[in-house]
């Protein structure tokens, strides 16, 4: 994407909603089929981050959000990084490892013990960030309902 200029930013005023689910229910393996209002949740409970691009440095245009991350987290001890996503036509401009980065940097995430994250394919993504498998698999257990979007039961 010549000539674009972007913007990583924590502001959850510029959040596109809309985009966000779009996304996550219709393109996303780990989260098919999530409700809007099950988003829009996540979101208002989480550190939630935005990739936003400005077509052909315009000043006359405006930003427009073409990826996002969002952290769980206690801001103290833990956070696990989910629903990590660049647009395809915005891939290979290296805004993911841009992204990884300003989430990495923000102020409320230093200093925390444990990070975690799910990623059935971008590994080598976030072993660039420290980010490694289970030393101990052993100890970590999951409650996992794969159906819980479509059983009803996300209030």
């Amino acid at each position: 994407m010549r000539n674009m200029e972007y913007l990583i930013s924590a502001d959850p005023t510029k959040l596109d909603l809309d985009l966000i689910h779009k996304f996550l229910s219709e393109h996303s393996y780990w989260a098919c089929g999530i409700p809007r209002d099950v988003v829009a949740r996540s979101i208002a409970n989480s550190l939630c981050f935005g990739v936003y691009a400005l077509g052909n440095a315009n000043p006359d245009s405006e930003w427009r959000q073409v990826g996002f991350a969002r952290v769980a987290t206690d801001r103290a001890t833990f956070a696990y990084l989910a629903d990590v996503f660049i647009l395809p036509e915005h891939r290979g401009q290296g805004l993911s490892k841009r992204l990884m980065e300003a989430v990495l940097a923000h102020p409320h995430l230093q200093g925390l013990r444990r990070w975690m994250l799910a990623t059935a394919d971008a590994h080598e993504l976030y072993r660039r960030f420290g980010f490694a498998e289970l030393s101990q698999p052993d100890r970590f257990m999951h409650r996992h309902d794969p159906d819980v979007y479509s059983n009803g039961e996300t209030s």
